[in-house]
């Protein structure tokens, strides 16, 4: 069994029928209205400045911390040991991408992880050898899995609507949640 199957079955809740396979046929979830704050007043001229609301919700993080205690993550997480494929930055996106793709929390899997940092590698690396690290932790060299890895990213894309930018604001945003949490101390700045 390939290490991102999961290996035992994913429990519905009696009034919840959205199942995995048909959440990437909906559309992706409705994004959050732009607010207006008032950013200075000079006399009678008032200036506006547009407030971005987050779309990240508290159930986000829980998902992502839930799937930080997944084994395989975990062993993942200690095999990359100079940060090359999983920072701080690049795991705070992933919380981003679980908010943007629309799933309800109990669906998300370890697959959804390694999908979202696939994708936020390919997102901010330059080069392929950080994407190409996570296929080798998750299949050896076994390509046979492969196809299947980028039809599933695909899907998941899709889900999120295609918005796949993260500014540098959401991810410290995202960080300052929970500032104290041991993944954030991930920072590939302060590797010798």
């Amino acid at each position: 069994m390939a290490p991102w199957v999961e290996s035992r079955p994913q429990l519905q809740s009696p009034g919840q029928k959205r199942v995995w396979s048909d959440v990437f046929e909906e559309d992706p979830a409705p994004e959050p209205k732009d607010t207006w704050v008032v950013e200075s007043l000079c006399g009678l001229k008032m200036k506006l400045k547009k407030q971005r609301v987050s779309s990240v919700l508290p159930e986000h993080h829980e998902v992502f911390n839930r799937l930080l205690e997944d084994p395989v993550v975990k062993r993942f997480l200690a095999w990359d040991k100079d940060l090359r494929v999983s920072d701080k930055y690049l795991l705070s996106m992933v919380i981003a991408y679980f908010s943007r793709a629309g799933l309800f929390s109990w669906q998300y899997q370890r697959i959804h992880f390694f999908l979202a940092l696939y994708l936020a590698n390919d997102m901010e690396e330059d080069n392929q050898a950080p994407k190409q690290a996570i296929f080798s932790f998750l299949y050896g060299k076994n390509r046979s899995q492969r196809p299947l890895f980028h039809k599933l990213r695909f899907q998941f894309i899709r889900s999120m609507g295609w918005k796949t930018r993260v500014t540098l604001e959401e991810c410290e945003e995202i960080q300052a949640y929970d500032p104290d949490h041991w993944v954030w101390a991930r920072d590939r700045s302060l590797i010798p």
